[in-house]
């Protein structure tokens, strides 16, 4: 265990070990982190825990500099438990190299399938059982943290006294196919709203895909830098401020000679690597995957063959946002280990389920949601679609804020006004 000060922020951290699969808890097990946040003037003090649940797939906790945004507002009154996800940050990390492990691609994407939601809720029940003395605590999600929610609500609510969430209510019983025919429809929206914002944009998108399209530009870690993948920064456009940051990258791309800059390239890989969260894109399509769906069978790439404006020869050239195809795990080196077990994962048919809609209609658990009206990655129809049918629940729509809006102060304090007002309405809604 250590404990240190990040300013405002008295920091407690440890590990605990968790199976690797739950269905067999004697074998193999691994480490999960676990952060304590807290007012350093409270930190001897019992207060109600709040547990963040991370977006992602694939993603880490924060580590906080200052204290500041939604962490900075939840100490006013809780202990703050970050738990890193299994296979992330400082839980028992998984990264290409350790793919190396496996015979074949079949038992690679039978480990990497006991990483998803279902599994990270059996280790938080863990910690909060034999950690916390089984006290209830309530869940702050982003994003991917309310497929988590959703999970925990549906097996073990009674570990929960509240639950809100961020950009983040999943659309259940929906198919990959569906999701991903909404969001490129979203995508192109906000790219029509970043070019309007930005016209010399345009010509300047096009002038990168041109060069890139010559087949020699390479990115600093040694890949071949491709229009398709430069075609993946239009993930940015989806969060506050990523419009502005795209532009001032595109901004940077040439020398005056016409070749791409240093700047330009590092920027572009730092984007693209998956250096920080590999699982992000290996498990993408998974998180939709349930019982009884089918294979999600490269969805995204499916949709994306609907749609001749977004190839990569076309011009103006189109973006893309939050998809996984497949031939990223071809060009992104540091995805190719998991290609194969990616692959089995698309086809596979048979997956455990992860929601239980009689007992997410029957919940008593208070749930609020912030539904982003125009989010990017995770479609506000289905999210409401979603809402309607688990109880106690309430949804906050608003157009004020990207999907990241939980970051900005005042969406924490206003879900929690919510809570307790119940107030909340399937309206466009800004904060008052």
């Amino acid at each position: 265990m250590e404990e240190y000060l990040v300013p405002g922020i008295w920091v407690r951290e440890f590990t605990v070990e968790v199976p690797l699969d739950w269905a067999a808890p004697q074998g193999k097990q691994i480490r999960v982190l676990v952060r304590e946040l807290v007012d350093p003037e409270r930190r001897d003090e019992e207060l109600p825990l709040l547990t963040y649940l991370q977006g992602g797939p694939g993603g880490a906790c924060p580590r906080p500099t200052e204290r500041s945004g939604w962490i900075a507002e939840a100490l006013e009154e809780y202990r703050i438990i970050l738990v890193d996800q299994r296979g992330t940050g400082g839980s028992s990390r998984i990264e290409g190299r350790d793919l190396a492990a496996f015979d074949d691609a079949e038992s690679a994407a039978a480990h990497l399938a006991l990483f998803r939601a279902d599994s990270i809720v059996r280790d938080l029940e863990h910690v909060r059982t034999t950690v916390y003395a089984g006290a209830p605590w309530s869940t702050l999600g982003q994003s991917y943290g309310g497929w988590i929610t959703l999970r925990y609500l549906s097996t073990a609510p009674e570990g929960l006294s509240a639950c809100y969430v961020g950009g983040g209510i999943p659309g259940i019983g929906v198919s990959a196919a569906e999701v991903y025919r909404r969001t490129f429809d979203r995508v192109a929206a906000k790219s029509r709203a970043h070019f309007a914002r930005y016209p010399g944009d345009v010509a300047q998108v096009s002038r990168i895909a041109d060069r890139l399209a010559v087949g020699d530009v390479y990115l600093p870690d040694g890949d071949l830098f491709t229009v398709e993948r430069f075609q993946t920064l239009g993930i940015e456009l989806g969060m506050q401020r990523g419009s502005e940051r795209l532009h001032w990258l595109l901004e940077s791309a040439f020398r005056a000679d016409g070749e791409l800059t240093e700047e330009f390239l590092a920027g572009c890989l730092a984007l693209t690597s998956s250096a920080r969260n590999p699982l992000y894109w290996t498990l993408q399509e998974a998180i939709y995957a349930d019982a009884g769906g089918g294979a999600t069978a490269w969805a995204a790439q499916a949709e994306r063959d609907r749609r001749p404006e977004l190839a990569p020869e076309r011009r103006p050239l189109a973006l893309t946002g939050e998809m996984a195809f497949p031939w990223m795990f071809e060009q992104v080196r540091l995805l190719r280990p998991f290609r194969d077990a990616v692959q089995v994962m698309a086809a596979r048919t048979e997956w455990r389920p992860l929601y239980d809609l009689d007992r997410l209609a029957a919940n008593t658990v208070p749930l609020v949601a912030a539904v982003y009206f125009d989010d990017m990655y995770v479609d506000s129809g289905l999210q409401l679609d979603t809402l309607a049918r688990i109880g106690a629940s309430q949804a906050w729509v608003t157009s004020e804020h990207e999907h990241d809006g939980l970051a900005n102060g005042g969406v924490f304090p206003h879900l929690r006004r919510l809570l307790r007002t119940g107030e909340g309405r399937r309206r466009v809604e800004p904060i008052g």
